[in-house]
């Protein structure tokens, strides 16, 4: 064997493992845009169904998230006010740029149990305006999404509950803050603006997600890289053979 293909070696082998990573990464990606388009199949299909009640609290413990999240229900009940939970976000889409928080209300069901009801966005400036954010006094009917708990990841910042701010939507860490005995597992996500305080706040933020679905361009990404590679491989191949023939 020439010595120029025995050099090759190395180099071939490093060529083989990345471009069997890259092909990989292009795979999981597909497998990504298969799920998010599941998951965004499921979300129309039931944010458009007219709204059902409540689960009943005989069946809050047995329900898996995929049971009931993006659900559109319609609850009645009434507000308790003076127990408001913040949860820190980002300003959505036309509310300026200042961040702030989710307005996180209980809400005591005519059928029984506490649910917790994402009320809408206050700006940072105003969280210490518990009087303006009150809710509607007396028995309502509200509509809306339910959602699930967030899940935290490493970068999450603890929560400070002696506050009662959190960072993520975490429905039984919140309800034991607030001294709910007997609350749903997951939140109500308000789909009209019926609870604003006083003030006007908080402003509603709109229950359906927008999910980014970017796996194609991810996956063409990985597998242009991949064939990228090779290519650069078999031109540095050739001029490595040419110069050592």
């Amino acid at each position: 064997m020439r010595s120029g293909a025995r050099a090759l070696w190395g180099p071939a082998v490093a060529t083989a493992l990345v471009f069997a990573l890259l092909l990989g990464l292009g795979v999981w990606q597909l497998r990504r845009l298969g799920e998010k388009e599941a998951l965004i199949a499921r979300v129309e299909a039931r944010v458009h169904l007219a709204p059902k009640p409540v689960p009943p609290r005989s069946e809050w413990a047995s329900l898996a998230p995929a049971d009931y999240e993006f659900a559109h229900v319609a609850a009645e009940g009434s507000y308790l006010p003076g127990r408001d939970a913040l949860v820190f976000m980002k300003p959505p889409e036309g509310f300026g740029l200042e961040p702030g928080y989710m307005v996180v209300t209980p809400f005591a069901l005519a059928s029984g149990g506490e649910i917790l009801v994402e009320r809408g966005f206050i700006p940072a400036s105003r969280a210490d305006d518990a009087a303006g954010r009150a809710p509607p006094a007396g028995d309502v009917t509200l509509t809306g999404l339910l959602h699930a708990p967030q899940r935290r990841n490493f970068f999450t910042p603890s929560d400070t509950p002696d506050r009662f701010t959190w960072f993520t939507r975490d429905p039984d860490a919140i309800a034991a803050r607030l001294g709910l005995s007997d609350a749903a597992p997951f939140t109500l996500a308000l789909e009209r603006p019926s609870s604003a305080g006083p003030s006007g706040l908080p402003r509603l933020v709109p229950a359906t997600p927008e999910f980014a679905n970017n796996h194609l361009s991810y996956a063409l990404t990985w597998f242009s890289l991949a064939v990228a590679l090779v290519v650069i491989f078999m031109i540095f191949a050739r001029a490595r053979l040419a110069r050592d023939g």
